[in-house]
């Protein structure tokens, strides 16, 4: 599944393309995604927003330790994921989606590790201050 507000890039995209496929200009998708330098260089996997960002509420507020557990589906879950291989850490096979598994908590346990936790701190559950930090954007359910 995919968030409407972002697009995945597949072999043979370019920026004018999911544009038009998106009903966006080019140049809001430059204006949406300033990490992107070169508008002519992008690359398959490559996470691009398509849609503006919330102007109120931009990120996920964090939903408590108890929201992580194998049972839940969420698309916020599939958010962190997507947050979590731009920050290079990633424990994923074939790329995060919306059911908490333990590629999650291996990649979260990364970015907590990254940030410089340590023990139980670093033990791959989301706590408030690593996951304030991470910035998963808005998800509209």
């Amino acid at each position: 599944m995919e968030n409407a507000q972002f697009y995945v890039v597949k072999h043979g995209d370019t920026l004018n393309k999911i544009a038009s496929m998106h009903h966006v200009t080019l140049h809001q998708i430059l204006e949406w995604n300033p990490e992107i330098e070169n508008p002519d260089i992008i690359h398959p996997g490559q996470r691009i927003r398509v849609a503006a960002p919330a102007t109120h509420g931009e990120f996920e507020p964090f939903p408590g330790s108890d929201f992580f557990q194998s049972s839940v589906t969420s698309p916020v879950i599939e958010a962190m994921g997507f947050r979590l291989i731009e920050e290079e850490c990633s424990a994923y096979a074939a790329g995060p989606d919306s059911q908490w598994s333990e590629a999650d908590r291996k990649s979260y346990a990364m970015w907590q590790r990254k940030l410089g936790f340590t023990g139980h701190d670093a033990d791959g559950t989301p706590g408030r201050k690593s996951w304030e930090r991470l910035h998963v954007p808005a998800v509209f359910e």
